[in-house]
């Protein structure tokens, strides 16, 4: 049986000419390239009120179906720009939205951009919220600190960051392969 990974690519800035989505559409790129399909889910184009546990899902715009593709996905890319040292309130928003239904056992990769300012803190913060619904967090990660020097115009022209976009890419399409493996093969028992 052949096997085709979906790594989905969650960019979670609301900003037109938003780093984050830059980053997050070249990861994908590479996720590709490396033979996955992808789905990349924008939450600067959806339709997603703020987080009620009370609301009915149907009732929620967007969020019953950005549910269902971050399901159908056997590995995520989850990217936000830093707002005041921790990650955006468009990624929370929706990350609040999401729970071990979505993430359980799924292979995540974290990309946090700054135009300045620190990228450890909001990758942390992504790390342990991602892990609190049992994401398989994958050890690689992005910062990309000062950002405008690595883009012109929609493309990445910084060799040393596309080639850590592309190895965090590879690095969730390896880890959506081992987990696909991992769930055909029956463990043995000694």
């Amino acid at each position: 049986m052949e096997f085709t990974p979906l790594v989905a690519g969650v960019t979670g800035s609301q900003r037109a000419t938003s780093y984050t989505r830059r980053a997050i559409t070249h990861t994908l790129a590479a996720a590709e390239r490396a033979g996955a399909d992808t789905d990349h889910i924008d939450l600067g184009s959806a339709d997603l009120p703020l987080y009620d546990p009370d609301r009915d899902l149907a009732d929620a715009g967007d969020a019953e179906t950005l549910l269902e593709r971050v399901r159908a996905a056997d590995a995520v890319v989850v990217g936000s720009p830093n707002y005041h040292g921790s990650y955006s309130s468009t990624f929370r928003n929706f990350h609040d939205y999401c729970g071990f239904d979505e993430y359980a056992d799924t292979p995540v990769g974290l990309v946090v951009v700054a135009g300045g300012g620190t990228i450890a803190s909001p990758l942390d913060h992504m790390r342990v919220t991602m892990r609190g619904v049992h994401a398989d967090v994958v050890a690689e990660q992005v910062g990309i600190r000062n950002a405008s020097r690595f883009f012109e115009d929609d493309r990445l022209v910084d060799d040393d960051l596309a080639e850590r976009l592309d190895d965090l890419a590879g690095a969730v399409v390896d880890a959506a392969y081992r987990w696909a493996l991992a769930e055909r093969e029956p463990r043995t028992q000694a």
